[in-house]
């Protein structure tokens, strides 16, 4: 481990030099993450890849929020840390047309990378929407201003007010829809599933990053299992984790 950054109370960014997967890795994939350097907690937690930067140096997001998380943020500069990746399938992007980005709470960690890598094959940053929240400004400003360092203009939301439009993310999607072609988001269920009713209705593409709890990441123990809409399964860790918003049975 390279780094390990906090950028609020309970948020954490880790750096880890990992130039296999840094290079073999695309925006909206994921790694496996061993949290501690014993038995205990067992099972690997995935995450998504947030960055990728010079050197073979791989960034991942997280909040604190179990064991797993609480083993991560013991870890120290020069520890070994135990990565599998990059595992799933990303974000498709290829055609050059106004997006919109939409990241709610954790859900904005794969989105940086997606917004970077945006800048090589698409129109211009200007034409972008990018449009994120999270409870509180101590959690949202850190992430709103690596967006703006990239000369992305961010449009926010907060449960509290205390940054941005005071209210949920989502409300800000209606204004900003005509004018984009795609529609990528990452958060809460709830969120993803208002957020693809709102695409669905008014005929915008819509791919979503589905937060789930997995085992293995790699297809094998079944515990991310979805329904589709016509009731077959997907697995989140094999064929996601981003989907067309129109292959998921949204349920609340």
């Amino acid at each position: 481990m390279q780094a390990h950054e906090q950028l609020a109370p309970d948020i954490f960014r880790l750096t880890v030099h990992s130039p296999q997967i840094a290079q073999a890795s695309a925006p909206g994939q994921f790694v496996m993450i061993k949290s501690s350097n014993t038995s205990d907690p067992l099972l690997r937690r995935p995450f998504s890849i947030h960055d990728v930067t010079s050197g073979g140096m791989l960034h991942l997001l997280y909040k604190v929020i179990g064991k797993g998380t609480r083993c991560l943020q013991n870890l120290s500069p020069g520890e070994q840390t135990d990565l599998i990746g990059p595992l799933g399938h990303g974000f498709q992007f290829s055609v050059q047309e106004p997006a919109c980005l939409l990241g709610g709470g954790m859900g904005i960690a794969p989105l940086l990378y997606l917004a970077k890598s945006l800048q090589n094959v698409s129109s211009p940053r200007q034409d972008h929407q990018i449009l994120l929240g999270a409870r509180t400004s101590v959690e949202l400003a850190p992430l709103v201003d690596d967006f703006q360092q990239l000369g992305y203009t961010v449009q926010a939301a907060t449960d509290d007010g205390s940054l941005g439009h005071h209210g949920f993310v989502s409300e800000l999607l209606e204004e900003v829809l005509p004018s984009v072609r795609t529609v990528y988001v990452c958060g809460p269920h709830p969120l993803m599933a208002a957020i693809a009713r709102q695409c669905q209705a008014a005929d915008v593409p819509c791919q979503v990053s589905l937060e789930t709890h997995m085992a293995c990441g790699l297809g094998a123990c079944l515990g991310c299992t979805i329904y589709a809409p016509d009731k077959s399964y997907r697995h989140v860790c094999k064929h996601g984790p981003v989907f067309d918003a129109n292959e998921v049975l949204w349920t609340l």
